[in-house]
């Protein structure tokens, strides 16, 4: 049986990522220090195939026990975001960098491993010039620089796969309200108005059913994948801020929205991407910017209050 560790493995991702993979038989071992107070992996305590660990992803002697027989490591450990890598600069490089650093040493040279990154790694685009995975990066927050670091450590280890991701979207049972389209439908929802700073940058957008899917795609083609950064979103969607608020006004017709005329957004980047390199692989996203705000709609009548934010 397929043996698989997955560090923060109760966040965001990994909560949708884990039942897939135990859907299709292998073992999955989460470690996290649940952070958040999170829940969200309850259903699967049932599960045989299915361990959890309460742990700290930079406990070196914890991460030497639990790595030792798994074939695939994935090092979803993170503080993600812009506005947490800056209010919490030690927590990210310890946990983004730092303790990826330590995971790529202890690791045998045979094991997997599909890390995920951001393609907030390139930064500032050039106007209708699309960011492949040869484009120079160029990341201006301490988010993108602690990922941009951490691909590097990987690439020279060899046997890996890494996931540029896209600014993710979509409901789940560690929820986020603070990413960019889910921040907005929630405002649409609850507040019916936003304002927007700088407008105009645009960015990639991608489902968080979709990011378990590349990953599932990456671990059943991993030989003819490995040793390379794919970009992972959706390529009907790279969109400015203004953009993304047309389309949710779509769907929620009394949401207003307008521009500030003072102001920045903390989070600079702007930027549109490729995503053909991961497409011509023969993985294609699944579900759409349009899908995820009609999902998120029902997901917010749920959601009452912020504490599912990371800011």
């Amino acid at each position: 049986m397929t043996k698989i560790l997955i560090t923060g493995g109760a966040g965001y991702l990994g909560s949708i990522l884990v039942p897939e993979l135990l859907k299709l038989d292998y073992e999955v071992t989460v470690v996290d220090n649940f952070m958040y107070k999170q829940n969200s992996l309850l259903d699967y305590c049932m599960n045989p195939n299915f361990k959890i660990i309460r742990g700290d992803a930079r406990d070196e002697n914890l991460m030497k026990n639990l790595v030792k027989d798994k074939d695939y490591v994935l090092p979803f450990a993170a503080l993600v975001g812009a506005p947490i890598s800056s209010r919490d600069p030690f927590g990210t490089v310890s946990i983004n960098l730092e303790a990826r650093k330590m995971l790529s040493k202890i690791l045998s040279k045979e094991q997997r491993v599909i890390l995920p990154t951001t393609n907030s790694g390139y930064g500032i685009g050039q106007d209708g010039i699309y960011c492949t995975e040869e484009t120079p990066l160029n990341p201006i927050s301490l988010y993108g620089k602690t990922n941009v670091e951490s691909e590097k450590i990987y690439f020279d280890r060899g046997n890996v796969i890494v996931f540029r991701l896209a600014t993710v979207f979509g409901a789940s049972p560690r929820m986020r309200i603070d990413l960019l389209v889910n921040d907005f439908t929630y405002r649409a929802v609850k507040d019916r108005f936003v304002v927007l700073f700088e407008s105009n940058f645009k960015r990639n957008y991608i489902h968080v059913r979709d990011v378990t899917r590349a990953v599932i795609h990456g671990i059943q083609n991993f030989d003819t994948m490995k040793n390379e950064p794919y970009n992972v979103g959706l390529s009907d969607a790279n969109i400015s801020k203004l953009e993304l608020c047309q389309k949710i006004k779509k769907h929620i017709p009394d949401f207003v929205f307008m521009d500030a005329p003072i102001g920045e957004d903390p989070d600079k980047r702007n930027y549109i991407v490729s995503n053909e390199k991961i497409e011509k692989t023969g993985y294609k996203p699944k579900f759409s910017l349009d899908d995820g705000i009609e999902e998120l709609k029902k997901a917010f009548t749920i959601i009452t209050n912020s504490i599912y934010s990371n800011v």
